[in-house]
């Protein structure tokens, strides 16, 4: 009889026992050996549906065609710009990737996107080397004004946005701030006030530092109530 001898988010070591028998499936993070099913690494167990995987806890960001994610315009040449994504590599962001809006020869990048500017972006092209082709043609993905952007372990950003999104809707709901999670771990932070944006910054340092524990979401609401009351006096 298949059976899961782990627990969803426990935190488990490599060489460890997830699931005993053939109706669970390996994936990132286990191997499979016989009927058992084996963490490689360390990390939360997530077991979503007959799929058992390991999510890290830690580690810097891998790009992946698709990603959706915050980066910093670092430079530009006369047909690019150069995007700083949280990688040893900085992204390339083509004209012909960056505005649906035709760009005439010897026109000034900069009317467009200058350094320092901060941009929601999609990983379009990852090449074997590791250079990064960017793209700003799906939606949703623009120059981002205004707020702060913070930086925490990639791997917790699905904490962070929880099922369905209904942690950082929980975030939004609390501080009234406008909020954007890039799978890259950072994460942008609008709010009507400095003290609005403190409150959600913190409340997601408190979800990246407790992400392998259970009943976060109540923690949060908690905490974020708490403080919204302080905050008010």
């Amino acid at each position: 009889m298949s059976k899961l001898v782990v627990v969803e988010k426990q935190i488990v070591v490599p060489g460890e026992i997830l699931a005993e028998g053939m109706d669970f499936l390996p994936g990132k993070g286990t191997f499979r050996e016989g009927e058992n099913i084996i963490a490689s690494r360390l990390g939360l167990v997530n077991a979503s549906g007959r799929v058992v995987q390991i999510v890290p806890l830690a580690g810097k960001y891998l790009p992946k065609r698709d990603d959706t994610i915050i980066g910093v315009v670092k430079d530009m040449s006369y047909s690019s710009w150069f995007v700083d994504v949280g990688y040893p590599y900085e992204g390339s962001l083509s004209m012909k990737d960056a505005t649906a809006e035709f760009i005439e020869r010897g026109a000034s990048l900069s009317d467009y996107f200058a350094v320092g500017d901060v941009i929601i972006t999609k990983v379009a092209n990852v090449t074997k080397e590791g250079n990064i082709d960017l793209t700003m043609k799906a939606p949703g993905l623009r120059k981002l004004n205004g707020g702060r952007v913070i930086e925490i372990t990639p791997f917790k950003i699905p904490r962070v946005v929880g099922k369905q999104g209904s942690m950082i809707g929980l975030i939004k709901d609390k501080t009234g701030c406008t909020l954007f999670a890039g799978q890259n771990g950072r994460i942008w932070i609008r709010g009507s006030s400095p003290e609005a944006e403190k409150l959600a910054t913190d409340a997601i340092y408190l979800i990246a530092e407790k992400a392998h524990t259970s009943g976060l979401t109540e923690r949060v609401g908690e905490f974020l109530e708490k403080n919204k009351l302080e905050n008010q006096k």
